[in-house]
């Protein structure tokens, strides 16, 4: 029988369930995703540092996980090279996986990485709570609910510690860009590989305008841009060249902020593989690969993948910028664009295989720019 554990809320709520993944109390924000796949993305993802993440689909663990190999100096299958998330919640565990690449169960891995896991949790009720209430900070305890205090990941730079420590390189394309790694997924490095780059990887307060490139992009994050002083700085100098520059996720708050926008946290955030947006600006990006004809803003929408807790306060941005892209179910901002300058942004995740291929059109466009 599997160890009694519960998952202690800030509001004093309680949810009782099983430990299945490492026995050792944490803390963290609660917060939810709705995709019915996808967990080793999902844990991989730096975005998710310093949160425990409840999965609302009911059935977790069903295809296992599959081996961490390493390919020219990436992970093969995850999106990091280390689960990210602070402690994992599901409603029922399958003890039992199968599929094609899977080389161990869910539990083992998040044994392997210390990372505690639940079952048996009331998802759904857990899930309308946090629509109601707000993300809440939250524990998983084992013996008491005073062993462990709780921690709200806002007050820290999360993005330093999730990004590189040092210059990395990948590729030998004829085109240099410098990707400024605020806690980068591993399959935007490979998207961008697919073209004929040259990636330089620096950290997050790292000054990239010493180096020679053609193109600049900003990676995904987890945390409070607020905490990103110096990567904004950065960036200001960098629009002063002219160079095209390409945000996603982090990168558009980052970039909105360069731009002189501020940013607010959200009430739960977007997280999940179905969050529709719709084209904002004028035309431009948007060429329709059937015909080559140019549709006008508004006729068109992308189901996305998302993981963010803030967004853009778009009646900050300056007249210079135009948003680019509105979230179809809030009407938060999904995007933004320079009007005269190749600079812009999503807030959402083209990499991530979610239409599965109708936003890859941005990483094109970015390396049309440069």
């Amino acid at each position: 029988m599997d160890k009694k554990i519960a998952l202690v809320l800030e509001n004093g709520v309680i949810f009782e369930g099983f430990s299945f993944g490492y026995e050792a109390p944490v803390a963290g924000e609660i917060v939810f995703n709705t995709a019915m796949v996808g967990y080793p993305e999902s844990l991989t993802d730096p975005s998710y540092a310093g949160q425990i993440l409840t999965v609302t689909y009911p059935l977790v663990g069903n295809y296992g996980v599959p081996e961490d190999t390493i390919v020219n100096g990436l992970s093969g299958f995850y999106e990091s090279e280390k689960i990210q998330v602070s402690g994992l919640i599901i409603s029922e565990y399958s003890y039992q996986y199968s599929h094609w690449n899977a080389c161990k169960s869910l539990g083992e891995w998040l044994k392997e990485h210390k990372v505690p896991g639940v079952y048996g949790v009331d998802t759904r009720e857990l899930t309308k709570l946090i629509r109601e209430k707000g993300s809440l900070k939250g524990k998983i305890v084992f013996d008491s609910p005073d062993e462990i205090d709780f921690y709200d990941p806002s007050e820290e730079n999360l993005v330093a510690k999730v990004s590189c420590k040092e210059v990395l390189y990948y590729g030998t394309g004829s085109k240099t860009v410098v990707l400024v790694d605020c806690g980068v997924k591993h399959n935007i490095i490979r998207c961008l590989l697919q073209y004929d780059v040259r990636i330089i990887r620096v950290p997050w307060d790292y000054d990239f305008n010493t180096l020679p490139y053609d193109g600049l992009f900003i990676s995904n994050g987890p945390g409070d841009p607020e905490h990103c002083a110096i990567t904004v700085r950065n960036i200001r100098k960098a629009m002063e060249t002219g160079k095209p520059i390409c945000g996603i996720c982090m990168g558009n708050q980052l970039l909105a902020k360069a731009g002189g926008a501020s940013t607010y946290k959200l009430k739960y955030g977007h997280r999940s593989h179905n969050q529709p947006v719709k084209v904002k600006s004028a035309t431009g990006l948007f060429e329709d690969g059937k015909n080559g004809e140019i549709r006008e803003a508004g006729e068109r929408c992308f189901i996305t993948s998302q993981n963010h807790g803030y967004a853009v306060d778009i009646k900050t941005l300056g007249e210079e910028w135009e948003e680019l892209f509105v979230n179809m179910n809030d009407g938060t901002n999904e995007g933004i664009r320079h009007r005269t300058k190749p600079f812009f942004s999503a807030q959402f995740h083209p990499e991530a295989a979610s239409g599965p291929t109708d936003t890859k059109f941005l990483f094109d466009k970015f390396i049309k720019l440069i």
